[in-house]
């Protein structure tokens, strides 16, 4: 089922007798999904389950939506963040779609944006985090974690999109949300991302959510601003080159409509995009298409994400240079409580 189509159907823009029906059936699957994401809370809510001591700090980093909040950046800011202040930090993700037995694209994004920083990827993060304790590692990060409550962390991170906060405001199949949003108040710091893409009467409408939730004093306030132009071979460039020019862009992340706003914001012309689902793997058929499409449009260059870009190796398509837009955190509000926060993390990073 086409992305954009279901989107529209959870928003409820897609109107009919038809679509009614849809959002029914989509209501009432929701319910059994919500029973098992009850029952598995309950476990730890009221310490029926005790979750994993690692032994060392951790950090996990999540949110109550699927995909397309931002975790990546975040992630990598936090990583290189500790390593610079002298931590041995690991990133322990579970691995999902991966290309092969070793990486997906969260990865080798990562890889890239993190460098020296060891990543294990196994859907068992506790054997993983045994393992990378043993390695040396004296601080762990615990990508898309803020459900997986097996392993006790220090700090929990919890992202909202500012352009689609609260996942249509239903559960897994109804909407876009892992859990219910009262379950917010596990988190023990809140990040708003792409808070440069929504209204200031939308961004106050969020704020008053989160202090309804009592998250007070504790929520921070971001945006990805695009740092640079990246291809497959490592060449950059500045984003001017892409400014007044004609591009075709594609992604398959989990908030295609927030890249194409990226897109605009370089200058481009935008003379088409193609959305894809996320962590799509590209085939060659696939990407002579687009690179055709670029081409019919007559396009001066093919623009896609980081994480898209990792998973192909061309540094054109058919004639047209392919690049990615790389993307920085830029902490537009709460950045010394953040930093407070992190300190007092860092400081309980035993000694070797």
């Amino acid at each position: 089922m086409n992305e954009k189509f279901v989107r529209e159907l959870m928003s409820g823009r897609t109107r009919g007798f038809a679509a009614c029906l849809l959002r029914v059936g989509l209501w009432s699957a929701q319910w059994p999904y919500r029973v098992g994401v009850a029952c598995k809370n309950f476990g730890f809510d009221f310490r029926l389950r005790e979750p994993f001591e690692v032994g060392v700090p951790v950090i996990s980093v999540g949110n109550l939506t699927t995909g397309g909040t931002g975790k990546t950046p975040i992630v990598a800011f936090l990583a290189n963040w500790f390593r610079d202040a002298g931590a041995n930090v690991g990133l322990l993700s579970r691995g999902y779609k991966s290309l092969d037995a070793q990486a997906n694209d969260e990865k080798l994004v990562l890889d890239q944006l993190c460098p020296g920083v060891p990543h294990w990827l196994n859907s068992d993060r506790i054997l993983s985090a045994k393992r990378a304790v043993v390695d040396g590692c004296n601080l762990l990060l615990l990508d898309d974690a803020f459900q997986h409550r097996r392993i006790h962390r220090d700090l929990d991170v919890l992202l909202i999109d500012a352009t689609n906060p609260w996942g249509y405001k239903h559960c897994l199949p109804r909407g876009l949300l892992r859990e219910p949003i009262r379950n917010m108040e596990r988190a023990d710091l809140v990040i708003i991302t792409r808070v440069d893409q929504v209204s200031a009467e939308e961004l106050t409408a969020i704020r008053a959510e989160l202090v309804r939730r009592n998250h007070i004093g504790t929520v921070i306030e971001v945006s990805f601003r695009p740092s640079q132009l990246i291809n497959s071979a490592g060449q950059t460039k500045p984003l001017a080159d892409a400014a007044q020019k004609r591009a075709f862009g594609f992604c398959g992340i989990g908030n295609p409509a927030s890249f194409e706003q990226t897109l605009r914001q370089l200058g481009s012309e935008i003379v088409g995009f193609e959305s894809f689902p996320d962590h799509h793997h590209f085939t060659h058929d696939q990407l002579t298409r687009l690179g055709d499409q670029g081409k019919s449009v007559n396009a001066d260059l093919v623009l896609t994400t980081h994480k898209d870009l990792v998973k192909i190796r061309e540094t054109e398509l058919q004639g047209r240079p392919l690049w990615a837009v790389q993307i920085g955190t830029e902490i537009l509000r709460g950045a010394p409580m953040l930093e407070s926060r992190l300190w007092s993390i860092l400081e309980r990073v035993p000694k070797s």
